[in-house]
């Protein structure tokens, strides 16, 4: 067996590649060249080192070694793999033949890389203009190929362990494209914090069925299962999601594919306007648990159709149009089992006191004993948006009408240009949640009455006081020491002038 490697070391090498691309296209745009080629590398590395293992075992058999490849995850055509373009890297056509190899791939391994006959890679095509005219394209690539061809990129689980570290690689990466991708890094990334913290609010068990209905790149809704994994030890959990953005929908079916999550469906497909997780009558699916971070504010949600919505998700009142806040909490609160149905949703703090119909939406939400908590978050904790955000739950098991209230918006590690929950910040949250009961400057258990008494406002500072009085300031304590110093000063002028008596200064 060779030496391990660390995951700071495949981390280093994942990121040290994209210096092919920079300088070339923007990051918005290489991020599906980096993490394609990713998973191209991992599944040739661990195909590769299956079939080693197997010769080894049966001796040079390659008959009955094709066989006992039959039994893997997944098919690698010999075409396809990684090595096999490795070798032609000097060649011209390496963009069609990157292409003609993830085609192959898709296609000797059917559902598992394709959902309603839309593939992983339908989007993502090396064979692009986007990487320049034929000589420098295929020179970008060659050096792409180099790059994953390097000794700290051997991906084989005999070197690498862990399936995880893989996913970890992967994950790293998205985090890294969100945290310099602008305005478009929400559309695709939730900071592991956040979604660790909705994972331990939200409670997973083995059998919950999880959905993200704007799942982007998954890591979210993988989070909620692997909180079953780790606090359980089980895989006994089905995983959904729908993501409107191709790219990004690729993204989650590589992303579940690399972290070992087979027991998943991911749609391609706009949430709101055409949700694609039906039972076998039409229906809309019911889950134990539904969490999202969906786009903040959305404008053009699908206002137009809203009114004559098959599934009656909006008969509460139908959301502003430009403002999609409320079409998503209204489409996640109706795919909620009705006795386990749990819920968390990221949303702007606009969302807990703005008025109109979405006033009236939030009453009615009040009213029928849905809300549960209501946790304000920190600023500058998103990628791509700066101002502060908050988590509601919701629950279709509550036994009170009370609503908890928790200021979480002082609790992170300050960086730059980026905050961070930090593991004390979310245990604080989790206690405060699990306890349910009022705590000083940070936390307030309100009644139904109370929320009533404030409009069905539920702007957090109406119910959790965090004004901190000023010192009193001791006018003659501070005369006294003013003074003190005013003497010290007389004392040190007069030990001047003799001293500069003493060198001849007049």
């Amino acid at each position: 067996m060779t030496d391990t490697i660390s995951q700071d070391s495949i981390n280093k090498a994942l990121w040290a590649a994209c210096d092919t691309f920079r300088g070339t296209i923007s990051a918005d745009t290489y991020k599906d060249f980096i993490l394609t080629m990713l998973f191209l590398k991992y599944i040739s590395d661990v195909w590769q080192d299956h079939y080693e293992r197997y010769q080894v075992e049966y001796g040079d058999e390659p008959e009955l070694i094709s066989e006992m490849m039959k039994s893997e995850r997944f098919v690698l055509p010999p075409i396809a793999s990684f090595y096999a373009l490795y070798e032609r890297r000097h060649e011209p056509g390496n963009g069609e033949r990157i292409d003609q190899a993830l085609h192959a791939i898709e296609e000797a391994n059917g559902t598992k890389l394709k959902d309603a006959g839309k593939s992983v890679f339908q989007d993502i095509s090396f064979n692009t203009d986007k990487l320049g005219e034929e000589k420098q394209k295929n020179t970008i690539l060659r050096h792409l190929l180099e790059d994953f061809a390097k000794p700290e990129l051997n991906l084989k689980p005999s070197r690498v362990g862990t399936l995880d570290v893989i996913g970890n690689g992967y994950e790293y990466l998205i985090k890294n494209f969100a945290a310099s991708g602008g305005q478009k890094a929400g559309e695709f990334y939730t900071p592991p914090e956040v979604s660790d913290l909705i994972a331990e609010l939200l409670e997973p068990q083995p059998g919950d069925s999880i959905c993200d209905p704007a799942c982007g790149s998954g890591s979210l809704l993988m989070k909620c299962g692997r909180k079953i994994v780790a606090n359980f030890g089980s895989k006994q959990y089905a995983l959904y999601g729908q993501e409107a953005i191709g790219s990004t929908w690729s993204l989650a079916k590589m992303n579940m594919f690399l972290h070992g999550e087979d027991n998943h469906k991911v749609e391609w497909g706009d949430t709101i306007r055409n949700p694609k997780l039906l039972d076998k009558n039409g229906n809309l699916m019911l889950f134990d648990i539904v969490t999202a971070n969906p786009p903040f504010s959305l404008d053009k949600w699908g206002y137009d159709e809203a009114e004559n919505d098959k599934f009656s998700r909006f008969r509460r009142g139908i959301p502003p149009k430009t403002k999609g806040d409320y079409a998503f909490i209204l489409h996640m609160i109706e795919t909620l089992k009705p006795d386990t149905g749990r819920m968390g949703v990221v949303v702007p703090h606009g969302v807990l006191f703005r008025g109109s119909s979405e006033g009236q939406i939030r009453q009615k939400l009040i009213e029928e004993n849905l809300l549960d908590a209501v946790i304000g978050l920190p600023e500058k904790l998103f990628y791509g948006t700066g101002i502060p955000a908050a988590i509601l739950l919701f629950r279709k098991d509550k036994h009170d009408n009370n609503v908890l209230f928790i200021d979480a918006s002082r609790e992170c590690k300050a960086g730059k240009n980026q905050n961070l929950l930090t593991a004390e910040n979310i245990r604080k949250v989790l206690e405060t949640y699990q306890t349910g009961k009022s705590v000083e400057k940070y936390a307030y258990l309100a009644s139904l009455a109370e929320i009533r008494e404030n409009d069905y406002n539920l702007n957090i500072p109406r119910y959790v006081d965090t004004f901190e009085e000023e010192e009193t300031i001791d006018l003659m304590s501070v005369r006294r020491a003013r003074l003190q110093l005013q003497q010290q000063l007389a004392e040190l002028e007069t030990k001047m002038a003799g001293y500069l008596e003493e060198l001849g200064y007049e």
